[in-house]
C-alpha cells in the first residue's frame, strides 16, 4: 500500500528536502565508491609495476637472479594462480599492462587472483609461500599477481586488496543521519512557521459566519500569503456588506407587500357573497404564509435568533399539540427530557413544516425522538403513499413540488422541504426521507448531541 503525498505545505516541502538529500547522498555513494575502487586500483598497481621494473633492471646489470623462494618478486616456471577457485580482476591486470608498457617493460600474459585468507592444503600452502605471501598478507585480503615473461617463466608478486566492508556504508549513513538532523529539522521548523498564516487563514474561512462579528486577521508571513490574508479580511467585509444590503433589501420588500396585503384584506370585509369572500380570505392568507416562508429562506444565513438550551421533547411535544388544537391527526410518542444547545423558533419551523407535509400527504402523523450515543432523531412518520426514490433529492429543491396541478389543496409551493432542510443544517444536522417497507414516509431530522 502507497503512502499518499502529504496535502499540507511544511508536509510537501519536508518530503521534497527529504528525497532531495537521499538522491545527493546517493550521488555521494556513488562517487565515493567509484573514487574507492580506483583508489585500490592504484594502490595495487602502481607499486608492483615499480618493483617489476626495479628487479629487472637489478637482474638486467648483473644483480641478484630472481628467484622462487626469496624476495617480493620471484620468478616461477609456471602460473601459482589456480584456473579455478581463485577470483580473477582483469581491471588490474590492464592497468598494471599499460604501466609496465610506460616502464618499457615488455610481459606476456598477466593474471590475477584474490587469496583466501586460511590455505587449504599443503599444495597450495607452499605455492602460496615460493609465491611470496607473507603469514600476516595470508590473514586478510591479498592479491596474487602473475606476469608472464616469454621464455623465462612467471614473475609473481602480491600487493594489499582492501574489501569493501560495512565501515564505508556505516560511515555514509551517519554522514546521511547527521545531514537529516542538521538540515531537515530546521527546514522543517521554518516551513511550518511560514505556513502558519495560511493555516490560521483557513481556519478564519471555516469559522466565518456572515453577520458575526470578529476581528480581521493579522497580515503575517511571507508577502504572498499576507497579500491573501489581506484580500480575505476584505472580502469578509464585502459579504457582509452584502448581506446586510440584502436583509434591508428583504425587509423593505416584505413592508411593501404586507401593506398591501393587509389593505386588500380589509377589502375583502366589504364583500357580500360569504364563498367569495371565503376564497379571497384564504388567497391573502396563502400570500402571506408563501411571503413568510421566502423571507424566512433568504434570512437563515443570518438568523437573529440566538441558540438556547431547551427540551427538545417538549419543543416537539408543543408544536405536536398545535395541530391537536386544530383537529390535525397528529400523535407524539412520549420521550424523555432531552436537553439541546439550538435556536427553538427555526427548530419548531422545521417540524411543523414536515407535519404539515405528513398531513397533506399522508393524512395522519406520528412524532416522536430518538435520543442516540452521538445524534438524536425525531421522525415524522406519515401513512401516505411514499416517495419515488429517484426524486428524494429533488424535493429539497426550493419551488420543487412533485404533484404538479398547482392546486393549492394538493400541496404548497415547493418551500417546505427546502426551507426545514436549511434550518436543520443550519443548526449542524442532516435531514433525510425515508420509505417504509409497510407503506408510508419517515421524514428524519438527525441532530447532534
Amino acid at each position: 500500500m502507497t503512502r499518499p503525498w502529504p496535502r499540507n505545505l511544511a508536509g510537501q516541502m519536508a518530503l521534497l528536502i527529504a528525497l532531495a538529500l537521499f538522491v545527493a547522498q546517493a550521488i555521494n555513494f556513488g562517487l565515493v565508491l567509484r573514487d574507492r575502487i580506483e583508489f585500490r586500483l592504484s594502490q595495487a598497481t602502481r607499486p608492483v609495476a615499480t618493483r617489476i621494473a626495479d628487479a629487472l633492471d637489478r637482474e638486467a646489470h648483473g644483480g641478484r637472479p630472481l628467484t622462487a623462494d626469496r624476495g617480493r618478486v620471484r620468478r616461477l616456471p609456471a602460473d601459482p594462480i589456480r584456473r579455478i577457485g581463485d577470483e580473477r580482476h582483469p581491471e588490474v591486470a590492464a592497468e598494471l599492462r599499460r604501466q609496465l608498457g610506460d616502464q618499457g617493460v615488455t610481459v606476456g600474459r598477466i593474471d590475477t587472483g584474490l587469496q583466501p585468507s586460511t590455505l587449504d592444503d599443503d599444495s597450495d600452502r607452499d605455492n602460496r609461500r615460493r609465491a611470496g605471501i607473507r603469514r600476516g598478507e595470508r590473514d586478510g585480503a591479498t592479491l596474487l599477481i602473475a606476469v608472464e615473461q616469454p621464455g623465462r617463466g612467471w614473475l609473481t608478486i602480491t600487493a594489499p586488496w582492501p574489501q569493501p566492508g560495512a565501515r564505508l556504508l556505516f560511515a555514509l549513513l551517519s554522514q546521511t543521519a547527521i545531514l537529516y538532523i542538521i538540515v531537515l529539522l530546521p527546514v522543517l521548523w521554518i516551513v511550518r512557521r511560514l505556513s502558519r498564516p495560511l493555516r490560521d487563514l483557513r481556519v478564519a474561512a471555516e469559522r466565518f459566519r456572515p453577520g458575526e462579528p470578529g476581528a480581521p486577521m493579522p497580515a503575517e508571513g511571507p508577502d504572498d500569503v499576507a497579500a491573501l490574508i489581506t484580500a480575505f479580511n476584505a472580502l469578509r467585509l464585502r459579504v457582509t456588506g452584502m448581506l446586510d444590503e440584502k436583509d434591508r433589501m428583504l425587509g423593505a420588500i416584505g413592508h411593501d407587500l404586507r401593506t398591501p396585503l393587509a389593505a386588500l384584506r380589509v377589502r375583502i370585509e366589504s364583500v357580500e357573497d360569504d364563498t367569495d369572500r371565503a376564497k379571497m380570505i384564504d388567497t391573502v392568507a396563502e400570500m402571506n404564509r408563501t411571503l413568510d416562508d421566502i423571507l424566512s429562506l433568504a434570512r437563515l444565513g443570518r438568523p437573529s435568533e440566538p441558540p438556547t438550551d431547551v427540551d427538545l421533547a417538549a419543543l416537539v411535544d408543543a408544536v405536536v399539540e398545535d395541530f391537536r388544537d386544530i383537529g390535525s391527526d397528529v400523535s407524539f410518542v412520549e420521550a424523555d427530557r432531552l436537553r439541546m444547545r439550538l435556536r427553538p423558533s427555526l427548530m419548531r419551523r422545521a417540524v411543523r413544516n414536515l407535519i404539515e407535509n405528513a398531513i397533506k400527504y399522508g393524512v395522519s402523523a406520528e412524532v416522536r425522538v430518538e435520543a442516540g450515543a452521538k445524534t438524536v432523531a425525531i421522525v415524522v412518520a406519515d401513512q401516505g403513499p411514499g416517495i419515488p426514490e429517484d426524486r428524494m433529492g429533488d424535493v429539497f429543491d426550493a419551488f420543487t413540488r412533485l404533484e404538479s396541478s398547482r392546486n393549492r389543496e394538493t400541496g404548497g409551493i415547493g418551500l417546505g422541504l427546502a426551507l426545514a432542510r436549511a434550518i436543520v443544517r443550519e443548526a449542524g444536522g442532516e435531514i433525510r426521507l425515508v420509505n417504509r417497507a409497510a407503506g408510508g414516509l419517515d421524514a428524519i431530522i438527525e441532530l447532534p448531541r
